[in-house]
């Protein structure tokens, strides 16, 4: 039995963003689902993904109101806010997805794996007590840009990396969720490219745009429809299959 056709419980990660604060509207419309928690740096001010500790206490200050039978994770950053040092201050600065060789730095290749794997990954090692026994489902929002395989153009070399990496923590972690619970589903979900403040000025004429509206919906019926396998599963929103 999926974990929907059950009266459920629900957590959404990010609930502040454009696809986040879908995803609670989404959940709330479904006649089974008892109740959202939500987690965001608007409910939960001090909550961080680069600090641990954050995390530990947002998840503890979170816990009371599962155990969770679905957990949806919607973090995560294209844009970087950097902190560089100059003679007379320290500045923050806006830093988009490196397009070649030459844009690498190890200030923002760190900063892309502590927000895009790291944190995520610190995040499910906490939250997975958390999971509900019996049907239940922990999704990540990832990227297909985060796939090897179908990676055909190159560039933005942190964001591919660190979405590549945590979908590794997501299949590993799926393995060892499955053994103490084989019927917990674990998705990487792809919402394809949503217009956004976030994604406006990555966005061309010719690029293929999905509303916020279709893209949860469609990610929910891939999760709902999708069975239970071993590992962890990479979908779009169409519910296609994506190669790791």
């Amino acid at each position: 039995m999926s974990f929907h056709l059950k009266p459920y419980r629900a957590l959404v990660i990010g609930a502040s963003g454009t696809i986040g604060e879908q995803w609670v509207k989404q959940l709330k419309n479904q006649v089974n689902c008892q109740h959202v928690a939500v987690l965001s740096r608007q409910t939960h001010p001090y909550f961080d993904l680069s600090n641990e500790s954050s995390i530990e206490k947002a998840v503890q200050d979170i816990g009371q109101e599962g155990p969770f039978d679905c957990i949806i994770d919607a973090t995560g950053a294209l844009v970087l806010e950097l902190a560089v040092s100059d003679q007379n201050d320290t500045l923050v600065t806006l830093k988009g997805p490196e397009k070649n060789l030459a844009a690498l730095n190890s200030t923002q290749l760190m900063m892309a794996f502590m927000v895009n794997t790291i944190g995520p990954a610190l995040l499910l090692k906490n939250l997975a007590s958390s999971l509900a026994k019996g049907p239940c489902v922990y999704a990540k929002l990832s990227a297909r840009v985060g796939s090897i395989e179908d990676n055909q153009k190159g560039g933005w070399y942190g964001y591919r990396a660190s979405k590549a990496a945590f979908n590794m923590m997501l299949q590993t972690a799926a393995i060892e969720l499955q053994r103490k619970n084989p019927e917990t589903k674990v998705v990487a979900l792809q919402p394809g490219t949503v217009v956004s403040s976030l994604s406006k000025d990555f966005i061309h004429s010719r690029t293929p745009c999905v509303s916020v509206e279709d893209s949860v919906a469609g990610m929910w019926l891939a999760l709902v429809h999708s069975e239970v396998k071993k590992g962890a599963q990479f979908l779009d929103y169409k519910g296609q299959s994506i190669p790791w």
